[in-house]
């Protein structure tokens, strides 16, 4: 996939859903893995042409795991013109060694969040731009009805009240299989996660639940997608198209 048709995703949802007003200064999270990236470059050359004026700033929280290597994320930032901050940590230590939690990701996720919004706040930024694309947004929701009981996933925008901060989604409209094709097409410096709990989880599980049932009924994740944006949640029918 070109980075024309990358941009033309991200535009659709950033318009659909409100993301950007004049003079946003967006931290966008980088992990290292191909959908931050993706989005960095997206919001990168959305900033030549957009209607309002905003900047961007990349932000990655260092879990401290030894073996995390940022050289070349370093260099794409420099060549992108993009300030680039990393977060030491030592959330590694605390959800491994310390706290030896049986399910290290949601702690994990909870102290990475924090100790990213907290950077975003003391850089001066007024939004944070994840990189959730369409299948995360069907996944969330089947985490949630499979082990919640209920019917629920994030929203393209969410305002964080005790942070004053606004979270945004421009991926949305992407699929995963496409922010692979950018990241092959254009050789994107992925760095690989160090943390031993990847690709061993719970939404791990219910990803490939996804890819098979979409095998076997084609269309089903783009179903599911439209049931999310019609189900009356919160945050989504409400601002599409307003």
């Amino acid at each position: 996939m070109k980075l024309q048709q990358v941009m033309s995703y991200v535009r659709r949802a950033i318009d659909d859903y409100h993301m950007i007003g004049e003079g946003d200064r967006i931290a966008v999270g980088i992990s290292g893995g191909k959908d931050s990236l993706t989005l960095l470059y997206a919001l990168h050359g959305l900033m030549r042409f957009y209607p309002k004026t905003f900047s961007i700033r990349a932000v990655t929280v260092d879990l401290g795991f030894e073996n995390l290597n940022l050289d070349r994320i370093r260099e794409l930032c420099e060549s992108l013109k993009v300030e680039y901050t990393v977060v030491q940590t030592d959330i590694a230590q605390v959800v491994f060694e310390k706290r030896q939690e049986d399910n290290p990701c949601a702690l994990c996720a909870k102290m990475r969040k924090g100790a990213l919004n907290n950077a975003i706040k003391a850089a001066g930024c007024n939004k944070v731009a994840y990189a959730h694309h369409k299948d995360d947004v069907v996944e969330t929701m089947l985490l949630s009805l499979l082990y919640e009981g209920r019917f629920h996933t994030f929203a393209p925008v969410t305002y964080l009240d005790r942070m004053e901060l606004t979270v945004i989604r421009p991926l949305m409209y992407m699929n995963e299989a496409d922010v692979v094709g950018f990241v092959h097409k254009y050789d994107v410096p992925v760095v690989k996660s160090p943390c031993p709990a990847d690709g061993n989880t719970r939404r791990e599980y219910v990803k490939n639940l996804l890819r098979q049932l979409n095998r076997e009924n084609p269309g089903v994740k783009e179903r599911m997608f439209t049931a999310i944006q019609k189900g009356n949640l919160k945050g989504w029918s409400e601002n599409i198209g307003n």
